[in-house]
């Protein structure tokens, strides 16, 4: 395994992307793990934390589609291991911050409420309209003494007010009352400035495939 890559990290985040998700937890598979996810494009996901023999194994023997090879490593490594039946998805961004994050001193402004909600390990966050339209909304899901940031999303007509700022600040004061400060999400392209501006660093790259039908 790569020394720089925690298994036990990338485990609790997987753990905690099928929480939010209220899917059947991840299972060893090799050197790897598996979540059954059942979506119709998503039938099953599998996640390295290194591009190993068991990964490349393992693209060789799916032909199906719409099942995930999921792996920290980048985009021009996978490549070099994979057959043209497989397509790269967009880049994702492990992303680590160990300590509180540095987040400006913002309030909410007066157009906007928020309305918290939780399952299970899991706290869902909405900032929406005083005519119930939803803005933003994120999910915080505690586990093992790790707070993961899953599924924060800002709808296009209410971007660039400090809406996912906020909200992150707000996730993050739940997971400070529960005495953690190790926190983890993996980025889309578009997401990564907003974390790195907020005390994140890049902890991985993570390179997906899928065979599509």
């Amino acid at each position: 395994m790569n020394d720089s890559i925690s298994s036990e990290i990338v485990e609790n985040w997987l753990k905690a992307w099928s929480i939010s998700r209220k899917l059947p937890l991840p299972v060893k598979f090799k050197s790897g793990l598996k979540v059954d996810v059942g979506l119709e494009k998503q039938k099953t996901r599998y996640v390295f934390t290194e591009l190993n023999t068991d990964f490349i194994q393992l693209s060789k023997d799916i032909d199906e589609p719409w099942v995930f090879l999921k792996v920290c490593a980048s985009p021009s490594e996978v490549k070099r291991h994979i057959s043209k039946k497989w397509i790269v998805q967009p880049q994702g961004y492990m992303m680590s911050c160990f300590h509180p994050m540095t987040i400006p001193n913002i309030r909410l402004h007066n157009d906007y409420k928020l309305e918290t909600t939780n399952y299970n390990s899991t706290f869902v966050i909405k900032i929406v309209t005083h005519k119930g339209e939803v803005a933003s909304t994120g999910r915080l899901i505690l586990v093992d003494q790790m707070a993961v940031y899953d599924r924060i999303l800002t709808d296009d007509n209410h971007k660039r007010k400090g809406l996912a700022t906020f909200l992150m600040k707000e996730l993050e004061k739940i997971a400070l009352s529960k005495g953690i400060s190790k926190n983890f999400l993996v980025a889309t392209e578009e997401g990564k400035p907003l974390y790195q501006s907020l005390g994140w660093k890049l902890y991985s790259l993570y390179t997906s495939i899928v065979i599509p039908a």
